[in-house]
């Protein structure tokens, strides 16, 4: 029987954000992979696709949002029911058209 021999690997090093490499581990340790393996499978598929095999994108800029009185208060209230801070008076539908109906003040 013929043994396969393994490869010769060669070292690299990538130089990554501590915070980024911490979140990129636990992201890929969710879904059964590591950073070396990550990385390794993308180099594979660029090589077999011949391109980047997977959409590159801007990160969203957000400008800083300054919320008016009621929906500030809307959001500190959801924030304190949710921590049983106050009871949730969160009204609870059975179907879409009563709740339809809320949202737009029809009786």
């Amino acid at each position: 029987m013929a043994t396969i021999k393994p490869k010769a690997k060669t070292s690299s090093t990538i130089r990554l954000d501590p915070e980024l490499r911490k979140e990129l581990s636990e992201g890929l340790a969710n879904v059964g992979m590591t950073v070396n393996g990550y990385f390794t499978m993308a180099a594979k598929q660029f090589i077999i696709q011949g391109k980047v095999p997977f959409e590159i994108k801007n990160a969203p800029k957000v400008e800083h949002v300054t919320f008016n009185d009621e929906t500030r208060k809307a959001i500190v209230r959801a924030y304190a029911e949710e921590e049983g801070i106050i009871p949730d008076t969160a009204k609870t539908f059975d179907n879409a058209d009563d709740a339809m109906k809320e949202l737009f003040n029809d009786k």
